[in-house]
């Protein structure tokens, strides 16, 4: 399949097979694409737009977004697959998780721009619902397990924003909140790669009882100072994480997850308020200048309620 001339360069569109489609969870998914190329090109903070529907069949008509959850590699350690982790909850992620292995599905990406170097000394991941899936691979990265991106496969020359570098963070910690403990996913996959894991939930079915930003504000009136905070999750836990942090000064940054119908920028769907250096705030696209950004440059909804 040819790529869209719309798209970011690098981005490509095509057919992909599907090598596993496997429960994690309740109603949580992780999807394992038989993709060497796209393996080893994509970075961590990076997302596909996958198109659900099965070949031939027109609806869904248009594609997803998901977030990279981690690359896989064979013996030799060459990148072969790309996974994502989705939740089940509409009609485009119920059908793809209808997908079974050998099907293949439209997916092109690799899409926006990743995480920056990995910052000296400890960080602190706080996710929300489905907002883990990016962290996976910005753990390993960040604490000098995994490298990711063309370069680091001897594949290509370096290049602005690769995830390449010999610099690492000194710790990670995930801190991860759900609704009910049965819609924890991946907990072992953070926990094996040496990234620490505390969890909420909001009925206490399983560690602390309340919303997740609660375990970073005890976090940070205990004296707690990580180098950086990386958020991701509903906007207005996102929103609450950016109220938190402020007084404290503490580099903050967040992955959005605004609904997208292109994923490069064309449709202008996705778009949020940024501050400009200026003072101003202009739209800009999570698709392209995103879906990372400075949680200090967000101009969040003033109604968004405390999380």
């Amino acid at each position: 399949m040819n790529a869209d001339p719309n798209a970011p360069a690098g981005a490509s569109q095509r057919l992909v097979a599907v090598r596993e489609n496997v429960a994690i969870a309740r109603d949580t998914y992780r999807l394992r694409l038989d993709d060497p190329i796209l393996a080893r090109a994509i970075l961590p903070g990076q997302f596909l737009m996958i198109r659900p529907a099965a070949e031939g069949a027109d609806d869904p008509l248009l594609g997803r977004p998901f977030a990279l959850y981690d690359v896989t590699t064979d013996a030799a350690g060459a990148p072969t697959a790309v996974d994502v982790v989705y939740l089940v909850v509409g009609r485009g992620t119920a059908a793809l998780a209808q997908r079974r292995p050998g099907e293949q599905l439209s997916v092109w990406g690799p899409l926006g721009n990743g995480f920056g170097p990995p910052p000296a000394g400890p960080v602190i991941f706080v996710a929300g619902g489905i907002g883990q899936t990016p962290f996976l691979a910005l753990g390993r990265w960040w604490l000098g397990k995994m490298s990711y991106g063309l370069q680091s496969k001897g594949l290509d020359p370096p290049c602005p924003g690769s995830a390449v570098g010999l610099s690492s963070s000194s710790s990670a910690t995930l801190l991860y909140g759900v609704r009910t403990a049965a819609l924890l996913a991946g907990v072992n996959d953070f926990r094996q790669v040496g990234i620490d894991v505390e969890i909420a939930t909001d009925d206490g079915s399983a560690g602390h009882r309340g919303f997740v930003t609660e375990l970073l504000a005890r976090r940070l009136k205990q004296g707690e100072r990580p180098a950086r905070i990386v958020g991701c999750g509903p906007s207005s836990m996102l929103a609450a994480l950016a109220r938190l942090v402020e007084p404290f000064d503490i580099p903050c940054e967040v992955s959005l997850e605004n609904h997208m119908a292109c994923g490069f920028g064309a449709c202008f769907s996705c778009v949020v308020p940024i501050r400009q250096p200026a003072g101003t705030i202009d739209l800009r696209r999570v698709c392209v200048e995103g879906p990372v950004f400075a949680a200090s440059a967000v101009e969040w909804p003033a109604s968004a309620s405390p999380h």
